[in-house]
């Protein structure tokens, strides 16, 4: 399976100075330092915002998305003649310019009011997303993954970031239980094979082992020929450490079927 290549970035839109300056100017700024390697090599032709906690109602969704019109790199004290003395004055950014502002007719919205700084999807996905993770574009068998949870109404986060990893780490997947999280990662036959490479993941896992987190890895193999019998694990992992948390209820957890016992719901 060929991996669509990425032409949307989802960005966050960090004050609400932001969203005026891009309905009143319609464009957008990145520093050149933390900018995305999509911006870098002019892969970029629509932008995405998301909005945080400082948008009160509208937090934590992605609304308004535009066509690039075009990228330059300036001084902030270009963009901001009024802020001549900032002390990121002379700093380089990109200034991204978009040829109209459009907006969603319904939200994207992230059930968990995650922190995102940088997306990067497709088109397609932006426009058939209806919640965060839906926008998210990995490698073919984290997207087999993905809609085989989806499938068995199996709540995960996709490429979420520990906070006590400060950003260093993104799991494939995360699933919360009552005693434990989950992180679900997908061993790629490229990217997981080399011995750097073992010795990478293996490091990784002992962090998150030591924060308390479970771990369960998939290969290739597994997710292509033995789905099904790791969709049963994971439900078997979730059942022992005390049910999957509800998204909006983070005081209630449910037990999943695993084709051996009926459905059980509880409360804390």
């Amino acid at each position: 399976m060929k991996k669509t290549a990425k032409d949307t970035l989802i960005a966050l839109l960090k004050y609400r100075r932001d969203l005026d300056i891009l309905f009143e100017q319609r464009w957008y700024r990145i520093p050149v330092k933390s900018a995305p390697l999509m911006v870098r090599n002019n892969e970029i032709r629509y932008l995405a915002l998301y909005q945080p906690r400082c948008f009160n109602e509208d937090a934590f969704k992605i609304q308004y998305y535009g066509e690039i019109r075009n990228i330059s790199i300036m001084k902030r004290r270009e963009l901001f003649p009024d802020e001549a003395t900032h002390q990121r004055a002379e700093e380089n950014y990109y200034r991204i310019d978009l040829a109209e502002v459009l907006k969603r007719t319904e939200p994207i919205f992230s059930r968990r009011k995650r922190i995102v700084i940088f997306i990067t999807t497709t088109l397609q996905k932006l426009q058939s997303a209806t919640e965060l993770n839906d926008i998210f574009l990995e490698s073919p068998i984290e997207e087999i993954f993905w809609e085989k949870l989806k499938s068995e109404n199996i709540d995960a986060e996709r490429q979420f970031a520990p906070e006590s990893f400060k950003n260093k780490i993104h799991l494939d997947f995360a699933l919360f239980s009552r005693e434990r999280s989950i992180a679900i990662e997908c061993d790629g036959d490229t990217y997981h094979t080399a011995k750097e490479d073992v010795k990478k993941d293996k490091r990784r896992a002992n962090q998150l082992e030591s924060q308390g987190w479970a771990m369960l890895r998939y290969t290739t193999e597994d997710i292509n020929q033995r789905l099904d019998d790791c969709l049963h694990q994971v439900k078997e992992t979730i059942n022992t450490y005390g049910g999957l948390q509800d998204t909006v209820d983070l005081l209630h957890y449910r037990y999943l079927d695993t084709g051996q016992s009926q459905l059980l719901l509880f409360d804390q």
